[in-house]
């Protein structure tokens, strides 16, 4: 099997293919925090798919939602409205009536690993 093209990622057979994710200050924040407590609470307005994260001030609530969008877009945490963390107090979160947890995935966890490894390039 022949992977033909460059870049693509799906052949899995070269080890040819670029492997990068480019992420902004306030992911990588955000990646290297849930490595180190796995979960953190997140919430959101019924009518936005924005998730808000009010626990950290490096950034704004604004940054960090974007964040945290863009990290599970690129398939690196996963966002459950469905799952809110036990025993966390979600009272800051007031005005966002679903309440959540944010966690990372599998590739999100070999990016903290990357990034521990390895570092980041500006």
């Amino acid at each position: 099997m022949g992977c033909g093209t460059s870049d693509c990622g799906t052949c899995g057979g070269c080890g040819g293919c670029r492997r990068e994710i480019v992420l902004t200050p306030p992911e990588a924040a955000l990646l290297l925090r849930l490595g180190e407590v796995a979960f953190l609470p997140v919430a959101r307005r019924r009518d936005s798919e924005t998730p808000v994260y009010l626990e950290e001030a490096d950034y704004s609530p604004e940054e960090y939602g974007e964040a945290l969008a863009w990290l599970q877009l690129k398939g690196l945490a996963r966002l459950d409205y469905d799952l809110p963390l036990r025993n966390f107090d979600y009272a800051a979160y007031g005005d966002y009536p679903l309440h959540g947890s944010a966690a990372l995935t599998a590739a999100g966890q070999e990016a903290v690993e990357a990034l521990e490894v390895q570092g980041a390039e500006a």
